[in-house]
């Protein structure tokens, strides 16, 4: 029996309906690949809803799910565990698939050891460019991005300089401190090395936190705009302003929480800058 080339990791909470979009992207364009590849899916907070569809609609594949809430870290760190591939793709249940994107990666992924995680473009359903790739945090970030502060024009500068503003839109690969983990390509054996993502975040962080690792390995993270993938993408943290998302949104606690618990963890230390 051939060995699996890729293990496709869909990590998913409480949205069937996306999840369904995402394992139909797959079913669409993976079976032409020419790649030998599994589908696993790791759901967090199981319900009813969710059971019913993957037993009744997607049998094929194969289905982990946890009955508590247990954290985005914990999704991915089990998808690498159970993840049969030399590679793992590791997504949110709200990414879909475009044709030819899987492939493309994989081949740029083996053709370069150095790099340790590589995230492609990313669009929002309306056609837009998501942002997903990014500068280190620093304090002030976090500041600047969920206070009125940053409505102020060196705020603005400083999230411009975060965001990587003054590359636009890259047409080729690029080198980037942190790309969003909602679309993540590894060698998994590396990516076992390098650690699993840090228990200590329940959710946010962990991915910036990753890709440092990754980075103080010696192994690159890139931004690979040459094909895209489609993320949902809700900005929940960010809804209803900073003052009325403070008293009443978990999301914004959630990332105010980790944002401390990451500056704390690298107190002292220089950050493995890359520009």
């Amino acid at each position: 029996m051939e060995s699996i080339e890729l293990s496709i990791a869909v990590n998913t909470y409480k949205s069937p309906e996306l999840l369904r979009l995402c394992l139909e992207s797959i079913e669409r364009f993976m079976p032409g690949s020419g790649i030998r590849y599994e589908v696993m899916v790791v759901d967090s907070a199981t319900e009813e809803d969710m059971e019913m569809m993957m037993r009744e609609d997607f049998p094929h594949v194969r289905f982990l799910p946890f009955r508590e809430n247990v954290g985005f870290k914990s999704l991915i760190n089990t998808s690498l565990d159970e993840a049969k591939g030399e590679y793992v793709f590791l997504i949110n249940g709200d990414i879909i698939l475009t044709e030819g994107a899987v492939p493309e990666l994989l081949a740029y992924l083996r053709e370069h050891q150095d790099i340790g995680i590589l995230g492609p473009k990313q669009f929002n359903f309306n056609g837009s460019i998501q942002q997903s790739f990014f500068r280190f945090y620093k304090p002030t970030t976090i500041l600047y991005r969920r206070t009125f502060l940053g409505r102020f024009a060196f705020a603005k500068r400083h999230l411009d300089w975060f965001g990587m503003k003054e590359i636009g839109d890259p047409k080729e690969p690029i080198p980037a401190e942190w790309v969003i983990g909602s679309a993540l390509l590894v060698r998994r054996k590396v990516a076992l090395e390098v650690g699993y993502m840090d228990n200590r975040f329940f959710m946010y962080m962990e991915d910036v936190d990753w890709c440092r690792r990754f980075w103080e390995k010696g192994l690159r993270v890139v931004y690979y705009p040459k094909c895209f993938v489609y993320h949902y993408h809700g900005k929940g943290s960010a809804q209803g302003g900073f003052f009325k998302s403070l008293l009443s949104n978990k999301l914004t606690w959630y990332h105010i929480e980790s944002a401390m618990k990451y500056f704390w963890k690298y107190r002292g230390q220089k950050s493995p800058t890359i520009f």
